[in-house]
């Protein structure tokens, strides 16, 4: 079942992020979602506006996807979007992009499931995992399957 999930972060991993999105229409690779997402930044400096951009993608989705790069951890961004996610009800997985990058604390708090990008086994794992972060949350126990939902960043 495709998923809307909303890509969340840090702004130096915007092209792996990209990556990510593009992971869809590989058809070698067991990605099936729609990315809510905002692989091009909010053209604001107006906090409360950009807050709002991102909180309407992540309403409108499943489950959030943090990508954990070097920096991650260090994100007031990252942080917020991982605590909307929370806030809404969205199931949540950290996908590592670099081996040696620290989990960021909203996931590690969560209890997100990890996977890393470098594995092909965890790779295959994206789609299942975003199943199972669904699944635990309250809304994916009383949605029915057929449901379908989105995120974006």
């Amino acid at each position: 079942m495709t998923r809307r999930v909303f890509i969340s972060y840090q702004h130096a991993d915007q092209m792996k992020a990209r990556g990510l999105n593009l992971m869809t229409y590989n058809k070698n690779v067991n990605v099936d979602f729609t990315g809510r997402h905002l692989l091009d930044p909010v053209k604001s400096q107006d906090a409360d506006y950009i807050s709002r951009k991102i909180k309407e993608r992540i309403k409108g989705s499943s489950a959030t996807i943090v990508l954990i790069g070097k920096e991650t951890s260090q994100s007031e961004w990252v942080e917020k979007e991982i605590q909307w996610s929370k806030e809404q009800g969205k199931g949540i997985i950290g996908i590592r992009i670099d081996p040696d990058a620290p989990v960021p604390e909203g996931l590690t708090e969560y209890g997100a499931e990890i996977l890393d990008w470098n594995t092909p086994a965890d790779v295959n794992q994206f789609d299942d995992a975003i199943e199972r972060a669904i699944a635990a949350t309250s809304r994916g126990r009383s949605m029915p399957t057929n449901t379908m939902s989105t995120c974006t960043r």
